[in-house]
């Protein structure tokens, strides 16, 4: 008998709850997060030798917990919390939310889901994603501290700083700076502390870009052939994408990168809106790609010059560029994941 045991992660505890073929509840179990709740999951689904798992975020705050139940050999599908979210209010029962109703759910979008993803160990793009999410959150650091830089140079000086701040600039500019008053003293000698904190910024910003380079590079990939696309647009791209196997089809894969627009026809209209959904961070990437072939000589210049001679507008023609590099960065993640597997497999 094949069972489906749903899993309602969370920090403190898991409650999982096994389901029969026909959605029957067989039993619950609630156990504490710690280091022996494999243990007790594992001993608790013993009597179910056809098994599999369904964790609600298995790459959110399930992710821990689906990466234990691979590595002890079981079957992990990643069920979206949106998705398990929607079984519960088609469920009935006045949508009650508690821990054992969500695992239920999640048991019941992995029996009845067709396209649900089987979770398989973490391998380099989850690397290249912590190192890309943390460069994105080094460069947003930096853009704080030099705006408050700016804010402070503009009421010691007068006219301020020039736009495009580094710490070297703004350190000679505060040895030019006698300030008078209590006031301007402190304002200066925050503007040093904050030109110390560029300073370590700056150092990080270049660790992170020799790493995600190395790890880049180690991964093999055939990314960075395209035009336009360097080491940390290659890095943003792989680690958002992630297992690229998941998408049965190129337009799956549009969809997710919000590359893909949305059909918005009404009777004998048929027309097509800007997509606003799918993953920001991954649309932003192929995004600075499309700017980058626009600024040289490249296929992507090419084909806008190209729809721009159709009598479409810049606009119109730059997001028919997007979606045509979206097509080609999957079929040459897709080629880069079979060679990958062929490797393995020799």
């Amino acid at each position: 008998m094949d069972v489906i045991i749903g899993i309602d992660p969370h920090k403190s505890s898991h409650t999982a709850v096994a389901l029969d073929a026909a959605g029957e509840v067989l039993a619950e179990l609630r156990v504490t997060a710690g280091k022996h709740q494999i243990h007790q999951l594992q001993t608790f689904a013993a009597a179910w030798p056809d098994r599999r798992w369904a964790v609600e975020g298995a790459n959110g705050l399930g992710r821990l917990l689906a990466q234990q139940l691979i590595a002890a050999g079981e079957p992990v599908t990643d069920v979206p919390a949106t998705l398990s979210a929607r079984v519960r209010l088609l469920s009935g029962g006045s949508a009650r939310k508690s821990d054992s109703h969500d695992a239920r759910s999640t048991a019941i979008a992995a029996l009845h889901g067709r396209q649900l993803r089987q979770v398989g160990p973490e391998d380099v793009t989850v690397v290249l994603r912590m190192l890309s999410d943390r460069r994105d959150q080094l460069s947003a650091s930096r853009n704080r501290i030099v705006c408050r830089l700016h804010n402070h140079l503009r009421h010691l000086r007068p006219g301020g700083a020039p736009l495009h701040l580094t710490a070297e600039r703004a350190s000679r500019l505060l040895q030019g700076i006698r300030p008078e008053g209590v006031v301007a003293v402190q304002r200066k000698q925050l503007a040093r502390e904050l030109v110390a904190d560029l300073r370590k910024i700056d150092r990080q910003l270049v660790d992170i870009d020799g790493r995600i380079v190395e790890a880049v590079t180690a991964s093999k990939t055939t990314l960075t052939d395209i035009v336009g696309i360097g080491p940390i647009l290659a890095a943003t791209i792989i680690g958002h994408a992630g297992d690229i196997d998941r998408f049965p089809s190129r337009a799956h894969f549009a969809s997710y990168a919000g590359t893909a627009p949305i059909e918005a026809s009404s009777g004998d209209v048929s027309r097509h809106r800007l997509s606003r959904r799918g993953n920001r961070r991954l649309n932003a990437a192929i995004h600075m790609v499309v700017l980058s072939q626009l600024s040289h000589t490249s296929p992507g210049r090419a084909y806008v010059d190209r729809r721009l001679a159709e009598g479409k507008s810049r606009r119109e023609a730059m997001r028919a560029l997007k979606r045509q590099l979206c097509n080609v960065i999957y079929r040459q993640l897709l080629a880069d994941s079979a060679t990958t597997e062929e490797i393995a497999a020799a």
